[in-house]
């Protein structure tokens, strides 16, 4: 476990080891998708992230803005109870803009 709480372990479980692990079950949110997504931002496109979180409302919302954020959950595995693991490819980095906004150029 790292200084600030965080594990860094895991990820055996799956068809592919993650290039790296978090484990954010000490949290609540919103901390748990802040955790995640500061994670996902070090690393490159393509790169996978172990995830352990408690089911329940973390559960729902970090795989809910995981997703809204242009990244796939590839596996999902139960550790324990009321936890489980997850196995998430980071997607392309994207400009998103409000409604109406056209880039530069359009």
């Amino acid at each position: 476990m790292s200084e600030n709480g965080e594990s860094k372990t895991g990820g055996e479980g799956f068809s592919s080891r993650p290039s790296c692990n978090l484990d954010i079950t000490a949290y609540v949110c919103p901390m748990t998708f802040v955790k995640t997504k500061l994670q996902l931002e070090e690393m490159d496109e393509g790169a996978t992230l172990g995830l352990k979180i408690r089911l329940g409302e973390s559960y729902n919302n970090v795989t809910r803005s995981v997703r809204d954020e242009g990244h796939t959950i590839l596996e999902e595995r139960p550790v324990e109870d009321h936890v489980v693991e997850l196995l998430i490819k980071k997607g392309a980095e994207f400009l998103r803009l409000a409604p109406g906004i056209a880039r530069q150029g359009d």
